[in-house]
């Protein structure tokens, strides 16, 4: 198939990106699976964009620059923090549902932790799937924008897969899988947006999607281009403690409105014995006071409470956590919420500018697949959708500037699968993604040591040699291509891991307690 532009993926910064495009461009968009089965749709909290009165840019800059411990990119941050409120507005003109002021017509603000001011716009608590409702709506109603599902990316084409081998590392586009067929079909484009999310997956615990294996920063990796910063994987203080059901996020804002962390047993509410914001400190403060309490203990959970608040006030803020919890027997209302802490947003990723250029000539990335500098050593809460909006019309607007610049694609080859053949010892697979994700919990997780590092370095050495000489034998499966790029992800963070010798925003180890003086991006290159 042949666009002038590819997005790959289809949540908020691959959405934007196309319909950017759209009014002069052919746009095709795949996604791994259903169009809203990313990360966008999952988001419970919201957007953060200076609109209040009294709150400032500056302010903004200083909560993100604070939260990210000094290793943002100054420049990323500012860009990214003056251009929020005008995407805020394009939203309210594609149709997103934001929550009003009661009895009013201004935008109901809240404030999550880490934030100076009230400045999170929402829908409720339900603000991604309403975000994605309305992007999706626009994109299936461009005819310029061709929506296609269940398309598995396998490799980005390049020029070395050219009929002519040009050596300059150009990106064509993407070899990927379609699910329905079993085949291995090749889309082209002038230029190639990767907007395909984090790899929360490679954690035992997530609140990220399914899909989340970091394909993207994969397939950007082994294309060619650098990856910074993978050390830093955030994890959410406030995921469902239930053996049923599994990665339900409890929203940053529900401590932003009052909610607090308390020891089950006894009801000592911890949080201010650990930082004088308490419940409103940065998610790595707050997920490690809870990983330490629970370690400390011995504790499955910890309680969030905010059952102090008025009934009616909860219900109205939080319906859908409301409703959630209460078909599981919990009353927010009156009953407080077991919670832990869960692997949930990728700091790192592929490196870009603020155009969203990549290392290679025709590829873009925005939103959780890069690393724009925005975040530094962790991300400040709600301002991962912002990320999306600014850099899918940032790439957009580089592509559209310099298209005379983007020559068509040379004759490809097409995927060979006449080397492969059905596999009849997939168990493989399994085990290998089981045995990926408990030990990157245990030794790659909230608290680091060396050893632990190093442990998870030779687990990854010997599973990778074993899953390259199944790949070269077998046919491609979403289940293979998944666990492929699993532990290519889990290669780059264990890495970038070893190489800082400090204790820094989300990487905290016990071997390196202290934060050097001088910030530095952890930065590899193929």
């Amino acid at each position: 198939m042949e666009f002038d532009v590819l997005v790959i993926g289809s949540g908020a910064a691959g959405l934007t990106a196309a319909l950017n495009l759209a009014e002069r461009f052919k746009v095709g968009v795949i996604a791994k699976g259903a169009l809203n089965e990313g990360s966008t749709a999952h988001a419970q909290g919201g957007i953060a964009a200076v609109l209040e009165p009294g709150d400032t840019f500056e302010s903004h800059i200083e909560d993100t620059m604070i939260a990210g411990a000094g290793l943002n990119n100054r420049a990323t941050v500012e860009f990214v923090v003056e251009n929020a409120p005008r995407a805020i507005e394009r939203l309210i003109d594609l149709g997103v549902p934001f929550t009003m002021a009661n009895g009013t017509k201004d935008l109901h603000l809240t404030r999550e932790g880490g934030h100076s001011h009230r400045r999170i716009v929402h829908v409720d608590d339900a603000t991604g799937w309403a975000v994605q409702e309305a992007l999706e709506r626009a994109a299936r109603d461009h005819p310029n924008v061709t929506l296609i599902p269940d398309m598995v990316g396998i490799d980005l084409v390049t020029s070395r897969h050219g009929e002519r081998y040009s050596g300059d590392g150009h990106v064509w586009g993407v070899y990927a899988l379609n699910r329905a067929r079993g085949k291995v079909e090749t889309f082209t484009a002038r230029a190639t947006i990767l907007a395909t999310g984090g790899a929360g997956r490679v954690y035992l615990f997530s609140t990220a999607p399914r899909g989340a294996t970091g394909d993207g920063i994969a397939m950007a990796w082994r294309a060619g281009c650098r990856v910074s910063n993978m050390e830093f994987m955030q994890f959410h203080p406030t995921c469902l403690y239930n053996l049923e059901v599994k990665n339900f996020l409890i929203t940053e804002a529900v401590r932003g409105e009052g909610g607090q962390l308390r020891i089950p047993a006894t009801g000592h509410r911890f949080m201010p014995d650990f930082d004088e914001r308490a419940e409103l400190a940065p998610r790595d403060v707050v997920a490690r006071a809870i990983d330490h309490e629970i370690k400390r203990l011995g504790l499955d959970y910890v309680h969030l409470d905010i059952s102090h608040r008025e009934p009616d006030f909860v219900k109205q803020h939080f319906p859908n956590i409301y409703s959630k919890l209460l078909g599981l027997g919990i009353d927010i209302t009156r009953d407080p919420i077991p919670v832990v802490p869960a692997q949930h947003y990728t700091c790192g990723g592929v490196v870009i500018d603020l155009d969203g250029r990549t290392d290679l000539p025709g590829l873009y990335a925005a939103g959780e697949v890069s690393q724009s500098g925005l975040h530094g050593a962790n991300r400040l809460a709600s301002n991962s959708l912002l990320e999306c909006f600014v850099f899918g019309e940032a790439a957009a607007r580089h592509i559209a500037a310099h298209w005379d610049d983007l020559p068509a694609p040379p004759p490809i080859r097409p995927w060979d699968e006449s080397r492969v053949t059905d596999s009849d010892e997939e168990v493989v697979i399994k085990q290998n993604w089981t045995e990926i994700r408990r030990f990157m919990w245990n030794y790659v997780g909230i608290v680091r040591t060396t050893k632990r590092l190093e442990r998870a370095a030779h687990r990854i050495k010997m599973m990778t040699d074993e899953v390259d000489d199944y790949y070269g034998h077998f046919r491609v499966t979403p289940d293979l291509v998944e666990l492929r790029n699993l532990l290519q992800i889990a290669d780059l963070i264990v890495r970038s891991a070893l190489h800082r010798h400090e204790s820094r925003g989300l990487h905290y180890t016990l071997d390196y307690p202290k934060t050097l003086a001088r910030a530095v991006d952890t930065v590899l290159a193929p």
